[in-house]
């Protein structure tokens, strides 16, 4: 419950929100679109093979890519939906989440590590006599870092889908014997495709966004999504026409998964339950056992090796000599200030976002313009979504470009980007948070006649306190191992870690590169570790 004053404040807030969202965002479309419809040479670039070629790539890896992560996500799922006690459960659930907010600039170094012309891999089967037969660049190389990404996420949306059974089905299924082929039938299968959609488009659309995983192991120009496209266009070729057309192309593209996703079908729902949790009462032989053990072997030897190969190289590296020069602490630095600010402007961007929708909410049962307005604040953090950051960047450098110094305003740029980046998952913390806790305060402080800073200082902050120090932190970490805005805005001036390690990567020096990666990391799993500790499963965004 709000007085008239707050919801008053609240809704011109969330207004004053979408309006600088919506301008930061029409400050990078508007000058693609100009210089399209300006420029003959954007237009003939149009038509350019190039463009059509990466366009073409671009589909087939996200295509792939979503299908293989998918399809081996299932029989991890099922696996860990059956044994639901063995040592080490737990742990190995919450590492399906660890390669969300694991930089893809380290876990690339990792897999390159296990995979790579020198890896583990190709040592083994070199000692085996095989040769080399196992190359990591290009299409193959991007299809398994996407695996390696994707196929946790989509595990853990449909493991989570699958513990929502109720008890009730598992019982009748002991009572009725039935095979284990009929439990995943007609039990786990329809849990399962609830998700099944949502999770693909959700991957899709991370992969088709791809940046940082193409620009290392892509391979030329045989293997370039559109991001890295425009990238290349305006970092070396400095050909802005190219650039401004892939643009366009990227938010058309995203566009169209956007719209796909939002027509896929709703969560269907459990008839009424008694609640209780009954243990799962289908045949368990020895062959069931063993399949269950390898899916689960696989999975998790999959998602360890490249982790342990960073810890293992990153020792390896004279951490010490690293930590002695100026240009990685001036690096951690940069990236630090560059990762609070935009976490702490993601958090009040989302907070604001949230507010202002929920002080609305009640007002648009009457007023269409309430219903609009609520729908918009919902639609807003999805923005980054449609216009990807890479796309952003693009846009204002084309903009700045011959107007003022580009690379004097990267941080302000990066900070920005990093933010907008990050609001659909401080979203996902922060407005169940807030409507949990309006919920539960609202009257009372109505009743007491608490309002205004009042009501923030002593009911407010210290409800949200958790919730938005949960925020922050994954909001930082996202931020800290970002390399899509750096990378086109980067330079001495303006040096992250990420893109110190980058540097360090492309002058062959893989021994401070793998030093770098261990120490980025560190502080970023860190900072995911520190944000979920004392949260339910359901307040975290990953």
């Amino acid at each position: 419950m709000l007085t008239n004053g707050e919801r008053r404040r609240w809704i011109v807030g969330g207004g004053l929100a979408l309006a600088l969202m919506a301008a930061l965002v029409l400050a990078a479309v508007v000058p693609l679109l100009v210089a399209t419809a300006g420029g003959a040479e954007a237009r003939s670039a149009t038509f350019d093979t190039y463009i059509w070629r990466v366009t073409r790539f671009t589909l087939l890896q996200a295509g792939l890519s979503t299908l293989l992560s998918v399809a081996l996500a299932i029989p991890v799922t099922s696996a860990l939906a059956r044994r639901r006690r063995f040592f080490g459960r737990e742990w190995l659930v919450r590492l399906l989440a660890v390669p969300l907010g694991l930089p893809q600039i380290v876990a690339t170094l990792g897999l390159l590590a296990v995979w790579g012309r020198q890896g583990l891999v190709n040592e083994a089967l070199l000692a085996a006599g095989a040769g080399y037969p196992v190359s990591i660049y290009g299409l193959p190389g991007i299809l398994l870092a996407h695996v390696f990404f994707n196929m946790p996420l989509a595990a853990r949306l449909m493991l989570f889908e699958v513990e929502r059974t109720p008890g009730e089905y598992w019982a009748l299924a002991g009572q009725l014997s039935m095979r284990r082929s009929a439990v995943f039938r007609l039990i786990e299968w329809p849990a399962i495709a609830r998700v099944l959609p949502g999770a693909a488009g959700l991957v899709f659309m991370l992969c088709a966004t791809s940046f940082t995983i193409v620009l290392l192991i892509g391979g030329g120009p045989g293997a370039t999504t559109i991001e890295v496209a425009i990238y290349q266009a305006l970092r070396f070729d400095f050909d802005p026409p190219r650039a401004v057309v892939l643009g366009l192309f990227q938010i058309v593209l995203t566009g169209l998964v956007l719209v796909a996703l939002k027509c896929l079908g709703g969560r269907a729902e459990h008839g009424g339950t008694s609640g209780r949790a009954v243990r799962r009462q289908e045949p368990d032989t020895a062959l069931a056992r063993t399949a269950d053990g390898t899916a689960i072997a696989l999975g998790a030897a999959f998602l360890l090796a490249p982790m342990a190969a960073i810890a293992v190289d990153g020792l390896r590296a004279d951490l010490l000599r690293l930590l002695g020069e100026g240009a990685v602490w001036r690096a951690i630095g940069t990236s630090l200030a560059i990762a609070f600010v935009a976490g702490c402007l993601g958090v009040l961007l989302a907070l604001v976002l949230a507010a202002a929708r929920h002080a609305a909410l009640p007002l648009a049962m009457r007023h269409a313009s309430a219903r609009a307005f609520c729908a918009s604040t919902g639609a807003a953090s999805s923005l980054i979504l449609l216009v990807p950051p890479i796309v952003l960047g693009a846009g204002w450098f084309v903009a700045l470009h011959g107007v003022t110094d580009v690379f004097a305003l990267a941080p302000v740029v990066v900070v920005i980007i990093n933010a907008m980046m990050a609001l659909p998952f401080v979203v996902r913390v922060v407005e169940p948070a807030l409507a949990s806790h309006r919920a539960r305060t609202g009257r009372l402080a109505l009743s007491l006649g608490i309002s205004g800073w009042r009501r923030m200082r002593l009911v407010d902050w210290p409800g949200l306190r958790r919730p938005l120090f949960v925020a922050l932190a994954f909001a930082m970490a996202l931020s800290l191992g970002d390399l899509g805005a750096i990378a086109l805005f980067g330079g001495q001036g303006t040096t992250t870690l990420p893109y110190l390690l980058l540097q360090r990567m492309g002058s062959y020096r893989t021994a401070d590169a793998s030093g770098l990666a261990l120490l980025l990391a560190i502080v970023c799993l860190a900072l995911m570790t520190a944000g979920s500790l004392g949260t339910r499963e359901e307040e975290r965004p990953w």
